[in-house]
C-alpha cells in the first residue's frame, strides 16, 4: 500500500517462561526492518513507479493468501502448514563466533530461523558468504535423541543416527533441509541509547544445506517470528516483540526505516491505547484475532453471528498488503462504501481489485471506516481504505475470498493495534 507519512505499529505480546539468562531481561533492543522496495533492499528497482511497486505488492498478497489455503483463484490448496512469500521486510543479523552476517526475510508466518550453510548440496544464490559451521567456535549440532529434536515438527535422524535433521516445505514449492543446531545469534540494536550489539547464545536454528524455491533477492534464509515453539521470539526469553512500519511512501528516504523491537523496547504506551487478545489455535505459527465487525459511517456490519462467533476468526500477517474477507461479508462492506461514493466506477488497471473509481486525486468525503476487534476499535485513515493503482484509478484495498478458511487482515491498515498482554496506541 502507499501510505502518507504515517507510522503503523504491530504489537505482539506472548507470555512465556524460559529459565536461561537473557540480555532482554533488563534491556530491550531495536533492529531495522528493510522494506523490499527501499534502496537498502537487494530487491530495489529504482526504475519502478509507485504504482508499479504497489501492483507487485498486491500480487505478493495473493501469493501469500494461497499459503493460508485461501487461494481465490486456484481450487487446489497447498497442504503445507508453513507459509512463505517473497517477503515484504528483510532484516540483518549475524550467526556464529566470530559472527557471520546474514540477510533474512522477517516473517510472522514462519517459526524456524534458518540460513544457508556450507557444505551446500543445493543452494540458491545469495550475496553474502555462506555460513560455515566449522568456523564457528560456538556451533553445536543438536543430537537426535534430545527433547529439542523431538519437540520440533518435521525432524528426523541423520544417516549415522546422531544429529537432528530438520525439514520445511512451503506452499509455493520452496524448501529447506539441514541440521538443527545451536549457535550465537547477534543483532545490531539502534534505539534512543544509540547503537549497540546484543548476542544471544545457544539459539536453536536451522543450518540449511539443501534449499531452493522463490529466493532471488540475495537473502540467506528466514528469520522466524511466528508463534510456534521454534520461533526466535519464543527463544529470546520474554516472548514479546513489536514492529513499527514506516509509510511505504517513504521507501526512497534512506533516513527512514521500519523498526523491530524486542524485550523492554517492545512496550508501547500513550493515549488512545487499544488492546485485543491473541487466540491460541493450531497451527500455533499464526497470530489469530477475533474480528467482530466493520463500521462504515453509522452502519455496523457484523462479522458472523454475534451469538455464535468463532474465536480467532482472522489472521494478522506482516507479509500481506491486502485484507482478505469472506465473499458475502466483503459484498456488504463494498456496498456500504459504494453508497457513499458517486464517482464513475472503472475496472482495476491491474485486474486484481474489484471496486475502483476514476479519480486523479484522492476521493473526497469518504465515510469513517472502523474495524472492530474484540475489545479494540481501530479507525482507518484514507490511505488504509483506498489505494491508487494507476494515475486515474483508486481502489478499495480489500478482496473477497470465496469458501471457508481463515481470513487475513493487513496490520498496516490499522495505525496501531494491541495484542494480548501489551498495548499500543491507535
Amino acid at each position: 500500500m502507499v501510505f502518507k507519512s504515517i507510522f503503523i505499529a504491530l504489537i505482539i505480546s506472548l507470555i512465556i517462561s524460559i529459565s536461561k539468562c537473557n540480555p532482554l531481561s533488563t534491556k530491550g533492543l531495536t533492529v531495522d526492518l528493510i522494506h523490499r522496495d527501499s534502496p537498502q533492499s537487494p530487491y530495489y528497482n529504482p526504475s519502478l513507479s509507485p504504482n508499479q511497486r504497489l501492483a507487485n505488492a498486491i500480487r505478493r498478497s495473493f501469493d501469500r493468501a494461497r499459503r493460508f489455503k485461501l487461494d481465490p483463484i486456484s481450487p487446489k490448496s497447498p497442504e503445507s502448514d508453513l507459509i512463505l512469500s517473497n517477503g515484504e521486510y528483510l532484516m540483518e543479523y549475524s550467526v556464529g563466533t566470530p559472527p557471520i552476517p546474514s540477510l533474512a526475510i522477517a516473517d510472522t508466518g514462519s517459526d524456524i530461523t534458518w540460513t544457508q550453510c556450507q557444505p551446500c548440496t543445493e543452494c540458491f544464490k545469495q550475496k553474502l558468504p555462506l555460513f560455515d559451521p566449522k568456523n564457528s567456535s560456538t556451533y553445536k549440532n543438536i543430537p537426535c535423541d534430545t527433547k529439542y529434536c523431538s519437540s520440533f515438527r518435521r525432524t528426523s535422524c541423520s544417516d549415522n543416527n546422531k544429529n537432528c535433521i530438520y525439514s520445511a516445505a512451503y506452499g509455493d514449492g520452496s524448501f529447506t533441509n539441514g541440521d538443527l543446531a545451536t549457535d550465537t545469534i547477534t543483532l545490531d540494536s539502534s534505539d534512543n541509547d544509540g547503537k549497540s550489539v546484543v548476542s544471544f547464545p545457544d539459539i536453536i536454528f536451522g543450518c540449511g544445506f539443501k534449499n531452493g524455491g522463490i529466493f532471488n533477492g540475495g537473502e540467506s534464509g528466514i528469520f522466524g517470528l511466528g508463534g510456534g515453539p521454534a520461533s526466535l521470539v519464543m527463544q529470546l526469553g520474554q516472548g514479546k516483540f513489536s514492529y513499527c512500519l514506516v509509510s511505504t511512501s517513504n521507501n526512497d528516504n534512506k533516513s527512514s526505516s521500519s523498526k523491530l523491537n524486542f524485550g523492554a523496547n517492545a512496550d508501547v504506551s500513550g493515549s488512545g491505547v487499544a488492546t485485543t487478545p491473541l487466540v491460541k489455535k493450531v497451527p500455533e505459527t499464526f497470530y489469530y484475532l477475533t474480528l467482530e465487525g466493520i463500521s462504515v459511517g453509522n452502519q455496523r456490519l457484523e462479522f458472523g453471528d454475534p451469538t455464535d462467533r468463532e474465536d480467532g476468526n482472522i489472521i494478522i500477517d506482516s507479509g500481506t498488503t491486502l485484507t482478505f474477507l469472506p465473499f458475502e461479508f466483503y459484498l456488504s462492506y463494498m456496498n456500504a462504501i459504494k453508497s457513499y461514493i458517486k464517482l464513475k466506477q472503472i475496472e482495476d488497471p491491474q485486474h486484481v481489485l474489484t471496486l475502483c473509481y476514476h479519480s486523479k486525486t484522492d476521493i473526497k468525503n469518504i465515510p469513517d471506516v472502523t474495524v472492530h476487534f474484540r475489545g479494540a476499535d481501530v479507525k482507518l485513515k484514507y490511505e488504509n481504505v483506498f489505494v491508487r493503482t494507476s494515475d486515474v484509478a483508486v481502489c478499495l484495498a480489500a478482496r473477497p475470498v470465496p469458501g471457508a478458511g481463515y481470513y487475513i487482515y493487513d496490520p498496516r491498515i490499522a495505525r496501531y493495534v494491541s495484542y494480548a498482554a501489551t498495548s499500543a496506541s491507535k
